[in-house]
């Protein structure tokens, strides 16, 4: 009984080592996964004491009207010898009303009106809407041809947020590569630059069939080679925020890496929207990309709307119309250029037109 005793005895010290074991490897699993999405958490605090006036550097820095060309006119960055310029969106369908038929005079409006400000153009192509009223492409597309050219796509709380071109789709792809041909023949050389928008988008293949990942990626790159066929002597540049379907850290399927490592390759400048120091989500992807590479390309960042305290507009908590700064709020200006100064190694800039954040906290800092 002695023997066995010890033996059930030694059995269960074995037992309790075995599941000790497997707790502490389960919890330092998880503290390592913890530590691997939280690594750059903090950094955003070793630049909190930045201060006002803004120091001269190397970034170039733009005002990013959206489509509100409206609000250029007698802007008050036109006289701050600090930016180089706007930064406006124009959208494939106002380009290319009709089939082969381009319109550029809007372009040209606005290069003609900045030059006579000493300031530049950068145009941002728009083929996605965050407006479930506004599709951004041409009618000609929404045709079987295109299967239909475009999709919804679905905010996180599954309620449609607007409309993206099917970028997946070749024929959508070639028509786009169309345009950009065109835009190159005219402004190559002409604007400062051209970017893609956002490569996030909420479709999957449960909201759209035709839909795959490998497809998307592949119509991302071949979208980004034809911007810089087309746009040798400009810098070109694609918002690589985030690729459905995978989630960094933890579930790294290689996409948003390839777009990054494809940039350098083919000379494509990369960047993101929402400069969110303090947001894991933007942290480890972007943000985390543009801080560990070594780049030969432009890196460029925008801040976006809500940006300017803290949010971003996919948050439901914030509303862009109510929204107007509070009299006590702290300027996150300062902070913000620092982190993408020293963090990102950022080359451009693009600071939301944004009331009244644009002249209270941005046009102050830098003038």
């Amino acid at each position: 009984m002695k023997r066995i005793s010890n033996c059930i005895k030694s059995g269960f010290v074995l037992g309790l080592t075995s599941f000790s074991v497997l707790v502490f490897s389960s919890i330092n699993a998880q503290e390592k996964r913890t530590n691997l999405a939280e690594k750059y958490t903090h950094v955003h605090k070793s630049f909190e004491k930045a201060t006002c006036p803004i120091p001269r550097d190397n970034i170039k820095h733009f005002v990013y009207f959206s489509r509100d060309r409206e609000s250029l006119k007698e802007h008050m960055f036109l006289s701050s010898p600090r930016f180089e310029g706007a930064q406006i969106m124009y959208s494939w369908r106002q380009l290319e009303p009709i089939r082969d038929g381009y319109d550029f005079s809007i372009i040209r409006d606005d290069i003609a009106y900045l030059k006579q400000h000493d300031k530049s153009l950068f145009i941002q192509l728009q083929d996605a809407t965050f407006n479930p009223n506004y599709k951004a492409i041409p009618n000609y597309l929404l045709a079987q041809e295109f299967d239909w050219g475009a999709t919804r796509q679905y905010n996180d709380n599954d309620e449609p947020e607007g409309w993206v071109s099917k970028r997946w789709n070749e024929s959508v792809q070639n028509r786009f590569a169309l345009l950009l041909k065109a835009l190159g023949r005219e402004f190559d050389g002409i604007i400062r630059g051209i970017n893609l928008q956002e490569t996030s988008i909420g479709v999957n293949q449960e909201i759209d069939q035709s839909f795959t990942q490998e497809a998307y990626l592949k119509g991302l790159k071949k979208n980004m080679l034809a911007m810089k066929k087309a746009f040798p002597e400009s810098i070109t540049l694609i918002y690589a925020n985030f690729i459905p379907g995978e989630w960094l850290p933890f579930k790294d399927m290689g996409y948003l890496k390839e777009i990054y490592r494809y940039g350098e390759d083919i000379g494509v400048g990369l960047g993101a929207p929402d400069l969110m120091p303090d947001r894991k989500g933007q942290l480890n992807h972007a943000l985390a990309l543009m801080h560990e590479g070594q780049y030969s390309v432009p890196l460029g960042i925008a801040v976006q709307d809500g940006n300017y305290i803290g949010k971003t507009g996919s948050d439901f908590d914030y509303e862009e119309g109510l929204d107007y700064g509070e009299s006590t709020r702290k300027n996150r200006v300062p902070m913000l250029h620092a982190f993408a100064k020293y963090f990102l190694n950022i080359d451009y800039i693009f600071w939301s037109n944004q009331f009244p954040y644009i002249e209270e906290d941005v046009l102050s800092c830098f003038n």
